[in-house]
């Protein structure tokens, strides 16, 4: 029960990592010092999409899952609702290259409105 429950937690904690990594910006509108989080934040998933590869935080997730006795996701909350948004059907490395430009758009097009908005009050 205890890992099923830490598999929970760490997909939630994947899915609010992804938010940050893709709005994060936003926050950064608001917040400016949060640029020190997000930024790597945006860079490792601009990355990890780039090249393929999956995230660590996968393994972890997945690791647990087993250890809790299951094969991959059961039904539950959690598992029908926020497991297609961070692991969709069919992610080809074409499609991951996509998310990586709007995971990079959104965030060049954030940044630069920051960077204006500094620029005026000065």
């Amino acid at each position: 029960m205890l890992s099923r429950l830490a598999a929970d937690a760490l997909l939630l904690l994947h899915l609010a990592f992804i938010l940050f990594a893709l709005f994060g910006a936003f926050l950064a509108l608001r917040w400016p010092r949060i640029v020190r989080l997000h930024l790597p934040a945006a860079l490792w998933a601009i990355g990890i999409e780039l090249m393929g590869a999956i995230c660590p935080l996968t393994y972890l997730e997945n690791e647990l899952r087993v250890r809790a006795g299951q094969q991959g996701y059961a039904d539950g909350f959690i598992e029908h609702y926020l497991l297609p948004l961070i692991y969709p059907a069919g992610l080809t490395p074409a499609a991951q290259h996509i998310v990586a430009g709007v995971v990079l758009g959104v965030n060049l097009l954030l940044y630069a409105r920051l960077w204006l908005r500094r620029g005026a009050r000065r």
